[in-house]
C-alpha cells in the first residue's frame, strides 16, 4: 500500500478547532464561525446546518451510499447518526474532541483521528464521505484523493461536496469567530474546489465519475475507484465485507488531557489494541499502513467569501 506524505506546509500544529471558538460553536449549535484567510477575508462556516438534522441535500448524498460508510471530518455527527438510522454501518472521524462527543450523543460511532492516520477497515470501506467542504482537508486535493483510495474497497464510492462555483484555491487559514477570539498563529492549509476542479484531480488519479448533481444550492460528485491498480497504487483488498472490530488508542475521556492531532512518525500497521469511541457498537478492524499528515477543520459548502478585513 502506498504512503501519502502531504507537502511540508501541511505539517500539523495544535489545531484551533479542538477548543476555543470551534468547540464553543458546536456546544451552542450556532455561529458565527469563519475560516480567516491571511488577507483578512472570512469564509463562513455553516455551523447551524451542521448541528441540525440532515436536510434534503444531505439525504440526496446519503441515499447513494453503499456498504459500510466512513464520514471523514464528521463534525457534530448528523450524517453518522442518520446513516445508522438508515441501517448503514458507519464511522465518523474528526480531530475535534467536541465533534466526537457530539456525535456520540446523537448515537453515532466516532473516532478522534486524522484521515491521514491509521484507521479501522482500511481498504474495505464501501463509501467515504467528504461533505461540507471537507475536500479541502490538508490543502492538497491530490494527496487526499490518494488517501481515500487507500481506505475504500475495490470499486468503492467517494461522495464529495464541492463549492457551487468554479474554483481551485489553496489557502492558509485559521478559525475565527468574527469577534476577535482567534489564534492567528494556528494557521493551516485548506483547499476550496468546485466540481470542474475536483473532476480534473479525480481523472488524473484514475477515478471514474459515477454521478454529479446539485440539491438545495449545493453541489456533489460521486467518484468510484477503478480497481486495485487504477487509483493511488492501492492493492486489492481480499475482504470487502467491511471493517472488523478494533479499539482506538485515543478514546475521548474527560479525565484525560486531549491529544492534539499529530503526524504518525513512520508507516506502520494499525494496532490490534486500538479503541473506537462508540455509543453502542464498534466498527471493524484495519489491516493497512499508516500515512502522515493532519486533518483540518470543516469548511462551509456555501463557497461564500465575506470581506471583514
Amino acid at each position: 500500500m502506498s504512503t501519502v506524505v502531504p507537502p511540508p506546509d501541511a505539517a500539523p500544529s495544535a489545531p484551533s478547532w479542538c477548543a476555543g471558538p470551534y468547540a464553543e460553536a458546536l456546544r451552542t449549535g450556532r455561529g458565527p464561525l469563519f475560516l480567516r484567510r491571511a488577507d483578512g477575508w472570512l469564509l463562513p462556516l455553516d455551523v447551524e446546518r451542521w448541528c441540525a438534522a440532515p436536510d434534503p441535500a444531505d439525504l440526496s448524498a446519503l441515499r447513494r451510499c453503499a456498504g459500510p460508510v466512513l464520514d471523514i471530518g464528521c463534525g457534530p455527527g448528523r450524517l453518522v447518526a442518520a446513516l445508522a438510522a438508515l441501517g448503514h454501518r458507519s464511522l465518523g472521524i474528526d480531530v475535534s474532541e467536541a465533534a466526537v462527543r457530539h456525535t456520540l450523543r446523537l448515537g453515532g460511532t466516532a473516532l478522534r483521528r486524522s484521515v491521514f492516520e491509521p484507521l479501522p477497515g482500511e481498504g474495505r470501506w464501501g463509501t467515504a464521505l467528504l461533505m461540507d467542504g471537507n475536500i479541502g482537508i490538508g490543502g492538497d486535493p491530490a494527496a487526499l484523493l490518494a488517501r481515500v483510495a487507500q481506505l475504500l474497497a475495490p470499486r468503492g464510492l467517494l461522495i464529495a461536496e464541492t463549492a457551487p462555483v468554479d474554483i481551485d484555491e489553496r489557502v492558509h487559514v485559521h478559525v475565527d469567530d468574527g469577534r476577535g477570539r482567534a489564534e492567528p498563529d494556528e494557521v493551516f492549509p485548506w483547499a476550496r474546489l468546485g466540481t470542474p476542479a475536483l473532476l480534473r484531480y479525480a481523472r488524473a488519479a484514475g477515478w471514474q465519475v459515477a454521478d454529479q448533481w446539485s440539491a438545495g444550492g449545493r453541489s456533489f460528485v460521486a467518484l468510484r475507484r477503478r480497481d486495485s491498480r487504477g487509483v493511488g497504487g492501492v492493492r486489492e483488498a481480499r475482504d470487502v465485507r467491511g471493517p472488523r472490530a478494533v479499539h482506538d488508542t485515543h478514546p475521548v475521556r474527560s479525565e484525560r488531557p486531549v491529544r492534539h492531532d499529530r503526524p504518525v512518525p513512520a508507516t506502520r500497521p494499525a494496532r490490534e489494541t486500538d479503541h473506537i469511541c462508540t455509543a453502542s457498537h464498534t466498527a471493524e478492524p484495519a489491516n493497512s499502513a499508516a500515512v502522515t499528515s493532519s486533518q483540518r477543520v470543516r469548511n462551509t459548502s456555501a463557497g461564500r467569501v465575506v470581506d471583514r478585513s
